[in-house]
């Protein structure tokens, strides 16, 4: 099942680049890629289990694009059908890629408990291309890009009223070290592969799954650890109270004082550092516009990769 991809030297500096000028290139630690040549390993037939179910599945089924895997449905009212099954042959099931729930995981978004009508804007705009992505050619965005062009209006507002009626659990943990495990790339996410190898975290961060095996078996309740370089929460925390009026306002004049969000704004506490960072790059770069996204990127427009940085890996510590 997994997809192995180490970092080569050149790569790594690309990670580890110097950021100048308020310009900067598309993180790679946020933007990871698997190999042309990766592939899942043959289904063996044995039904999986994951913690706190009872319900089980052969390997293969957790694998159908057109099937999100219900570990846990009582967390949960019955799922719509676009959402459970998405619609043959162009829609693949919201809930296989963003899971049941709509926890998500680092390669993707977490959805759940959005705003009902940002989940339809945003739908809109991916099927106006009014949003696009610094990376269009990665997985997880091409299969959101291309689905939203097929959706109807009806199948965008059951999905979003299904997950923003969602609570978010809290999924990810964050921690503040030089060192971490040499991470590889399985299913377009960093993952430890538990070789017992570490490296210097450099200037990046390095978000995995804690547990493998739930993550590939797109397991809602699976959590994440957030690696993130010494020093970032302090600095993330002053960016985003704006403690430091100089370089960026305080996030909550939009998006609430808990950062739950707001009617202008979505919630952004609790977010992955991966996501996030994709986020704050793309509206950086003015690849984000659409709607109100076009008043983020005056508001970061002082801060460079290392701030960004540091916002997300504050942001991702935070309860949602």
């Amino acid at each position: 099942m997994r997809q192995i991809f180490r970092l080569s030297g050149v790569a790594l500096a690309f990670c580890l680049q110097v950021i100048t000028a308020g310009a900067i290139e598309p993180p790679a630690w946020a933007y990871p890629f698997n190999p042309p040549d990766s592939t899942p390993a043959p289904d063996d037939g044995v039904v999986r289990r994951v913690p706190g179910s009872t319900v089980t599945y052969p390997l293969g089924q957790t694998r159908n694009p057109f099937f999100a895997p219900d570990w846990h449905p009582g967390d949960h009212p019955p799922m719509p059908a676009i959402v459970g099954q998405g619609r043959r042959p162009d829609i693949l099931a919201c809930g296989f890629c963003h899971r049941a729930t709509g926890s998500g995981g680092p390669e993707n978004a977490n959805i759940t408990g959005l705003p009902f009508d940002y989940i339809v804007q945003q739908l809109r705009d991916y099927r106006s291309d009014a949003r696009s992505t610094a990376m269009p050619q990665r997985l997880p965005q091409k299969f959101m890009i291309s689905a939203s062009k097929n959706l109807t209006d009806d199948e965008i507002r059951q999905a979003a009223a299904y997950f923003s009626a969602l609570k978010p659990r809290r999924t990810i943990r964050v921690i503040e070290t030089d060192t971490v495990p040499r991470p590889v790339v399985v299913n377009w996410t960093w993952v430890d592969p538990a070789s017992g190898v570490r490296e210097p975290i450099g200037r990046r961060i390095v978000e995995v799954p804690e547990h493998l095996e739930q993550f590939e078996l797109r397991d809602p309740r699976a959590t994440f650890i957030a690696y993130v370089p010494p020093g970032s929460l302090a600095r993330g925390e002053a960016l985003v109270t704006g403690k430091l009026p100089d370089l960026v306002s305080a996030c909550a004049s939009c998006h609430g004082a808990d950062l739950r969000g707001m009617t202008i704004a979505p919630p952004i506490a609790g977010r992955s550092a991966s996501y996030a960072m994709r986020q704050l790059y793309e509206f950086k770069s003015g690849l984000r516009t659409a709607g109100n996204a076009a008043l983020m990127k005056p508001v970061l427009e002082k801060l460079d990769g290392d701030d960004l940085l540091a916002i997300v890996a504050y942001l991702a510590s935070l309860a949602p």
